[in-house]
């Protein structure tokens, strides 16, 4: 069994996420359709501490890129699709045939889950929404059950209408076509897609999108094993994905590998035939210092990001403040290879500027000022994807053991 250091684990892996080359070049239409297709999906979130998660993921591999143009490939263009993958995501609209399963799986997984609350009598809405949405045009949760009574207004909280348009989005009947502020807007899906996509009849086998996720998974991980492999898109199960694995590996597509993890320990993955020879082996990731989302595709999955780079995270916005470690909304910094720390910063744009509270360098990494001169060159980056024009540094910003380093 070939057994892969960590340093060139990491390369991999950098690499099939983008994240090893240099971040630069143009960053809308075909460019930014390219990169997506190449991520597989883009995360969405609503939280705007700094900027939203999935423009941060776009923006640390193209700093020329700007909100409007992901908004114009996905509402104007067409050319990607919301849906979950482990959770919303907006998805290469090529791909829509493979989300079948997805939408199939959902259907009956939700049909139960939504029983009960609130939300209960929800599938009596269907047709009276989708007879709205035909007469009226597109809809906002706002727009639906207007006499039915609301809730906090907090996540989940919904009336049986919202959870209705919710629903048949899931499964397939409604296509989301874009957002207002963060609100979803609803159309019928046989209005935005072309018929081919719209009928069961041309889905893909459940043998076919077992394939496809687990191909298309191991393209972008570079490796994995078939838990790993199966989360990856979120819509087969880890058994699925073992007997696809063990299926491959018999066939000569797949071998194991042995991949060494930051603290030196080896686990075994999958990976197709010639991993000792990938050209990611060769090139050094660059250099630039850059602040990732907490949900950049590469740290999605905190246990493999804790193995490779020795980056134990967790996102702690549920955490009550008392017993947060670090902040409400903490963002890793990459340099190179390496996760070198974290920081909490938040734009405030009615005083028009970014203001860094706290910073975590991790382990023994020395924060001396060549490291500050490239954080700082980041914010200034930063602060025009975050529309504010200046960067404000808190009293005893720098934490821990680097602090006298400056």
């Amino acid at each position: 069994m070939y057994t892969l250091s960590n340093a060139d684990a990491r390369r991999i892996f950098l690499d099939r996420h983008r994240l090893s080359e240099a971040p630069q070049g143009e960053a809308r239409g075909a460019a930014l359709a390219d990169l997506i297709d190449s991520l597989g999906f883009v995360q969405l979130d609503s939280i705007n501490t700094v900027a939203r998660a999935h423009d941060l993921i776009l923006f640390a591999r193209r700093p020329r890129y700007r909100p409007k143009a992901l908004k114009h490939l996905y509402e104007s263009d067409r050319g990607l699709f919301e849906h979950w993958t482990h959770d919303a995501a907006v998805i290469p609209m090529a791909f829509y045939p493979w989300w079948h399963l997805r939408r199939q799986r959902d259907a009956e997984r939700l049909q139960s889950r939504w029983k009960d609350g609130r939300r209960a009598g929800f599938e009596k809405q269907f047709q009276v929404v989708l007879d709205q949405i035909k007469s009226e045009g597109p809809v906002t949760s706002g727009d639906v059950g207007k006499d039915e009574a609301r809730g906090s207004g907090g996540w989940w909280d919904w009336h049986p209408s919202k959870t209705a348009l919710e629903y048949l989005w899931r499964s397939g009947a409604l296509c989301v076509v874009g957002r207002e502020g963060f609100r979803k807007r609803y159309d019928l899906t046989e209005r935005v897609l072309e018929a081919h996509l719209c009928t069961d009849t041309n889905a893909p086998s459940i043998e076919a999108t077992i394939d496809w996720c687990c191909d298309q998974a191991l393209k972008r991980l570079g490796f994995g094993t078939h838990g790993e492999i199966a989360a990856f898109w979120a819509h087969i199960t880890p058994a699925e994905a073992k007997v696809w694995c063990l299926a491959e590996k018999a066939a000569g597509r797949l071998e194991e590998v042995a991949i060494t993890a930051a603290d030196g320990s080896v686990k075994p993955a999958f990976a197709r035939p010639g991993l000792a020879n990938d050209p990611a082996l060769d090139v050094a990731p660059c250099p630039r210092l850059r602040v990732l989302s907490p949900f950049d595709p590469a740290l999605r999955d905190r246990k493999r990001a804790e193995r490779l780079f020795g980056f134990d995270y967790r996102i702690e916005v549920f955490v009550p403040a008392p017993k947060r470690r670090f902040g409400y909304y903490v963002f890793p910094i990459l340099e190179g290879d390496r996760l070198v720390g974290r920081v909490d910063m938040k734009a405030f744009r009615d005083a028009d500027h970014l203001r860094v509270h706290a910073l975590w360098p991790e382990g023994k990494i020395a924060w001396g000022k060549g490291r500050q001169q490239a954080f700082e060159r980041e914010l200034d980056r930063l602060i025009k994807l975050a529309g504010v024009s200046q960067v404000i540094f808190d009293d005893g910003w720098l934490r821990g053991s680097a602090q006298g380093y400056l």
